[in-house]
């Protein structure tokens, strides 16, 4: 027995190890959910720590909501936050210090530097924006915070459009813009220093000799593809000097000295800025063909026979005279005597010389730019005298808008009876930095259409130019489409 219990003693200590290993088997089994819900807890616990709070999270979105406003309406009244990088010079509550390097030295103290921009009519020829030259023989200007909330769109000149600044080779650049402006840099108060750099000037091309002496000629002949150009003196305006005399261009549709028209009389379209009407002229990128798309139209039947007159802008007084409100700082509006001068000293001069058809529904005015806000300030100064209203590119952005309040102020019967707007995709520019304020102007353009509908005007159409900039080539583009509306065939 004792040998039997001997021998049995392996079974029975495997007997026993099975047992402790099926407890901890059970232990372990019981104590895995337990683990699985540790471990989820700690997991809960490291996110939430993660997590940012509600200040921070309110905060995260208010920067977000700063980084996409609208920087071409700058509205900062102090120096931006440290940390937001990157912000245009025109928002800075201190301003801003613009350098120039001219590389091709034709810059003297008798033929300085300009900065000609929207902020001032571009006026090449203006004193305040006049750059003054450093030892270093560069030049430089010194902006205070700008009155307009807008951004700046500028070329150098020295003192003309003839003297333009150009790429290396003499060919034309496009508006510039100013860079932005990393503040974090910046001690407080301390002005932002931008530098920039010219590498030629329009007079100094090799072409430039024949355009300067076509400028220098002002009754020269003006050469038309077709139809002929007569000239009518007129005396006044909005500028400063209300003795000044213009040569009004009057283009006459081919025909109009046949013997079998004339008893006919004309519709006809009064045009701002009729220096480029018909010729490109120096320092300008082009002209608006008015010459040849009129003829082409009228030989394809499409519009009617009608006379274009081109009433010269007052050169610096430009600015001064197109608008109606003081809009630029340091030039008093003198939009209403121009208005006033246009109904009543070149509207009768003009149908005293030429068979034009009476009556609002024959008469036509418009323009470009700042050209395009005085058309239309006239036609509603005196309502009943222009039926019809080309507006191209017009420039009522600055100053919130101001321009397109004062345009809402009269009522239906101030507004012309028939409308027609153009404006084009890239207005200020073809790059990036330009897209922001590129949106606002095609937004503009169609804001306008919808005012001139509200006050009972037909509008023809509101032609958006994808593409398209803020030049002669633009409005003459459009033009056929323009007359098409404004003077159909009948």
């Amino acid at each position: 027995m004792k040998w039997r219990n001997k021998a049995a003693w392996p079974l029975r200590y495997a007997a026993r190890m099975a047992l402790r290993m099926n407890k901890v088997v059970l232990a372990m089994w019981l104590a895995m959910p337990i683990v699985v819900i540790g471990v989820l807890w700690v997991w809960a616990v490291d996110r939430e720590r993660g997590k940012p709070s509600a200040a921070a999270m309110h905060t995260q979105l208010m920067r977000i909501d700063a980084s996409s406003h609208d920087a071409t309406t700058p509205k900062a009244t102090g120096q931006p936050p440290a940390e937001a990088a990157g912000v245009q010079p025109e928002s800075l509550a201190q301003g801003f210090i613009v350098v120039v390097e001219d590389k091709s030295k034709k810059s003297t103290g008798a033929s300085p530097i300009v900065m000609a921009s929207s902020h001032n009519g571009w006026n090449p020829a203006d004193g305040k924006m006049q750059l003054s030259q450093r030892s270093d023989m560069r030049w430089q200007i010194v902006w205070e915070k700008p009155a307009l909330d807008s951004r700046i769109a500028f070329k150098f000149a020295r003192g003309s459009w003839e003297a333009v600044e150009t790429k290396a080779d003499y060919s034309d650049i496009e508006n510039r813009m100013l860079p932005l402006v990393d503040v974090s840099k910046l001690k407080e108060g301390e002005k932002p220093v931008i530098e920039l750099t010219v590498e030629g000037w329009k007079d100094f091309s090799p072409s430039a000799s024949e355009p300067a002496a076509l400028r220098l000629n002002e009754y020269r002949e003006v050469k038309v593809s077709a139809g002929s150009i007569v000239r009518v003196d007129v005396t006044g305006g909005g500028a400063s000097n209300g003795a000044m005399v213009r040569d009004c261009l009057i283009w006459l549709p081919p025909g109009y000295d046949d013997a079998a028209n004339a008893e006919r009389r004309y519709p006809v379209l009064y045009l701002q800025d009729g220096q480029n009407l018909f010729e490109q002229m120096p320092g300008v990128p082009g002209e608006w063909k008015v010459d040849e798309t009129a003829a082409a139209l009228m030989a394809a039947g499409t519009i009617e026979p009608l006379i274009v007159v081109g009433i010269p802008h007052a050169g610096k007084g430009r600015i001064a005279e197109y608008v109606p409100i003081e809009v630029y700082e340091g030039h008093a509006p003198g939009g209403d005597a121009y208005a006033d001068f246009v109904v009543r000293e070149v509207l009768p001069r003009v149908e005293r010389a030429v068979r034009a058809k009476a009556g609002a529904e024959n008469r036509g005015i418009g323009g470009s730019s700042l050209g395009a806000v005085a058309a239309l300030h006239t036609a509603m100064r005196h309502p009943g005298v222009f039926g019809k209203v080309l507006l191209e590119s017009p420039a009522m952005l600055s100053k919130e808008k101001a321009l397109v309040k004062f345009f809402e102020g009269p009522g239906p019967d101030a507004w012309p009876a028939e409308v027609w707007i153009g404006m084009g995709g890239k207005e200020t520019g073809t790059g990036e930095d330009a897209a922001k304020l590129n949106e606002q102007y095609v937004a503009l353009a169609k804001e306008l259409g919808e005012l001139a509908t509200k006050r009972g005007a037909t509008l023809h159409a509101v032609v958006i130019g994808a593409d398209a900039v803020h030049n002669e080539g633009a409005w003459a583009e459009r033009l056929p489409k323009a007359l098409e509306a404004l003077f159909p065939s009948r």
